[in-house]
């Protein structure tokens, strides 16, 4: 890193307290990330445009830029870059959203719809005043790529989604962000290569789209073959729009970001209009939706509903069928988040589970810990599918209880690097591991009439600091006996003090 760049904990650090600006305003805390990510997002884009434009003239004299729009990545028209903006004594709020909006349609190739929906021209939310503090905190932040580089930046843009998410858990946050360390794991399960297709029909801001792109950067393969082979679809306008930024700002330049209804009205069909397929397809979709569009799917046209119609309240086997009819019929595989509840509820998600494994494409069931996703204390399961299983684990799941990997935090408990890594391994092997693994015949869960119960096939671990039962007995009776005598000794005091006749 040069030396006058600026580190990731520096970035982390100013952009956080920017945001602190807008504590104790009308903004309420949950809606902060509808404001603060665009202002980032814009003063990149303004820093950016600077330094290009110094370099074309360092480099060529002083011509007339106009002429030459190919020497800027984006195009920012007259009027609208940050300092115009920022020397606007009033009505900063509309002069702004025109900033803004302009942009957009200057560029709408790449940034249509990228600055989100913010109602920036709402004088009692966002006065004059606040809006110029927020405008000078970010003044003094630099954001050019001589100041911050693009994978800085990306890191730093999804720590503060985070920070969001973390204010915002109780309002089902966990709808659009998971942990990086999920995302990772559910990345390497499916180790996408270069030039593959991926596709997340819950994107969210966009994280398991990056997860796969940095994967391959990991494995030394080009980033820049993903480059148009990458499809997310969003319902939130807001979250649809962090999610644009948060590739652009990570240095993805062709991608579509879809905001629209997946189980409704998917946004990807191919020439014959049927559903588009892709080689990976990831999701952290939201849990047990309902309401989620079962109408459509009575008579669905794109044929989704294959294995069975989910249940009107329960979403969870709209999105799994939604995914499964994604994926490319040789190569495509899945990887997806559900409720431990889909692994084992009867009815119709029953048929559906059992017609899935009848067909062999689910491989592996992953139980993770409570409370490691933003928005739930739920243990979730992550479950991997795959349309071509390798030869020795046909007609076989493996089956994994990892609930006791996490290191616990004060209000939230962690999955760490080292941890995923652990649970990617015993995937990847496709052997027993006692206490923690099983791999399981499709005959097996016929037996068991097809749940997908973790603790059917693996048994939680009996610590060594058990004892033997009678003792464990003994242990008990004396317990009772002393809660029964403290039980007479409060009720004499209650007695002796008139509280009891």
């Amino acid at each position: 890193m040069p030396a006058n760049q600026l580190t990731l904990q520096e970035l982390k650090s100013d952009l956080w307290n920017c945001a602190q600006i807008l504590r104790g305003s009308a903004v309420d805390r949950t809606d902060w990330k509808g404001y603060i990510l665009p202002l980032l997002f814009f003063k990149r884009i303004s820093d950016v445009w600077d330094e290009e434009t110094a370099e074309a003239r360092a480099e060529y004299g002083d011509i007339d830029l106009d002429v030459f729009p190919e020497l800027h990545r984006f195009t920012l028209p007259d009027g609208c870059h940050w300092r115009h903006v920022r020397e606007k004594p009033t009505n900063v709020g509309a002069v702004l959203a025109r900033a803004m909006r302009a942009i957009e349609r200057a560029n709408p190739d790449t940034l249509a719809r990228v600055f989100g929906a913010a109602d920036w021209g709402n004088r009692e939310m966002l006065g004059d005043e606040l809006l110029r503090d927020l405008i000078e905190g970010l003044s003094g932040v630099p954001l050019g790529n001589r100041a911050v580089g693009s994978d800085i930046l990306g890191d730093a843009y999804e720590y503060l989604v985070g920070e969001f998410a973390d204010i915002t858990r109780r309002k089902k946050a966990g709808e659009f962000y998971t942990p990086r360390s999920v995302v990772r794991m559910m990345v390497e399960l499916l180790d996408p290569q270069e030039g593959e297709s991926i596709y997340d029909p819950a994107c969210g801001t966009g994280g398991m789209l990056l997860g796969a792109i940095e994967h391959v950067e990991r494995a030394g393969g080009d980033p820049r073959t993903f480059f148009g082979r990458i499809f997310g679809e969003e319902k939130n306008l807001t979250t649809s729009s962090i999610a644009r930024m948060n590739l652009v700002l990570h240095g993805v330049e062709d991608f579509r970001i879809e905001q629209n209804d997946t189980l409704r009205d998917p946004a990807f069909t191919d020439a014959s209009g049927a559903l588009a397929t892709f080689d990976c397809v990831i999701a952290n979709p939201p849990f047990s939706l309902k309401e989620w569009g079962r109408e459509v799917w009575e008579a669905d046209p794109w044929g989704r509903a294959a294995f069975g119609l989910p249940p009107p309240s329960y979403g969870d086997y709209a999105w799994v069928q939604q995914m499964v009819a994604s994926m490319a019929e040789d190569s495509g595989r899945m990887a997806v988040v559900l409720p431990q509840g889909a692994l084992f509820r009867k009815g119709a998600e029953g048929r559906i589970r059992r017609a899935l494994l009848e067909q062999d494409l689910i491989e592996a069931v992953i139980g993770l810990a409570p409370n490691i996703f933003y928005g739930t204390s739920l243990a979730p399961a992550v479950v991997t599918l795959r349309h071509a299983k390798r030869r020795g684990r046909r007609r076989k799941v493996i089956v994994i209880d990892a609930s006791s990997l996490f290191r616990k935090g004060r209000a939230q408990n962690f999955l760490d690097l080292g941890h995923a890594e652990q649970i990617v391994g015993w995937v990847r092997r496709f052997r027993d591991v006692e206490d923690r693994a099983k791999v399981v015949s499709t005959e097996e869960i016929e037996r068991e009439d097809w749940t997908l119960n973790i603790s059917r096939y693996v048994l939680p671990r009996v610590g060594e600091d058990v004892p033997p039962l009678p003792e464990a007995l003994a242990a008990f009776k004396s317990a009772l006996a002393e809660a029964h005598s403290a039980d007479d000794r409060l009720r004499r005091v209650l007695v002796e003090d008139g509280w009891l006749e």
